[in-house]
């Protein structure tokens, strides 16, 4: 199995065309395309977690703690 990885354009027309050399003899293949649009700025998708923050309150000795559970064990 090869792995081949190009950027190419689509012509006018709407088609791709792909003209690949390889290094397999003439059999058949399968081949899988992924068309994945290439935009000249490299968007960083921008999250928004605001939604999923909160805050949590401990009251007690947290180091007390960890050492009782680390006592169970």
């Amino acid at each position: 199995m090869e792995v081949l990885k190009l950027t190419t354009k689509i012509d006018e027309s709407g088609y791709l065309n792909l003209n690949i050399p390889t290094q397999l003899a003439a059999v058949e293949v399968d081949i899988v395309v992924v068309l994945n649009p290439v935009s000249s700025e490299e968007k960083q998708p921008s999250y928004d977690f605001s939604d999923l923050v909160g805050r949590l309150t401990w009251r007690g000795d947290a180091v007390a703690m960890q050492r009782n559970l680390r006592d169970e064990w």
